[in-house]
């Protein structure tokens, strides 16, 4: 079976919803792309920590197998899975 992922993507704009990790205070950020194992947690996630511009946004879905195109076509270094859409909780790592 394959793995889905949800994804969360501006209706204005079509960027997606990315996390930026700066490992080296000398180096810019770098961007992740911000993954959800389940539909619902990446709603919970946008009305938890950011209510009022929850509308703004869409929650699409993905295959394990489209995520290494879309990080390449946007230049992510890789994923933030969301372990914990309430805290939030995120795992990095690269496909």
């Amino acid at each position: 079976m394959v793995q889905q992922w949800y994804v969360v993507r501006s209706r204005a704009d079509g960027q997606y919803l990315v996390a930026r990790l700066r490992p080296d205070p000398d180096q810019p950020p770098q961007p992740y792309l911000i993954v959800f194992s389940e539909h619902a947690d990446a709603l919970t996630y946008l009305n938890r920590q950011a209510p009022d511009l929850a509308p703004k946004f869409a929650v699409e879905s993905l295959t394990q197998p489209q995520l290494p195109g879309l990080i390449k076509r946007w230049s992510y270094v890789g994923i933030a899975i969301v372990e914990d859409a309430w805290t939030p909780t995120l795992k990095f790592a690269t496909l």
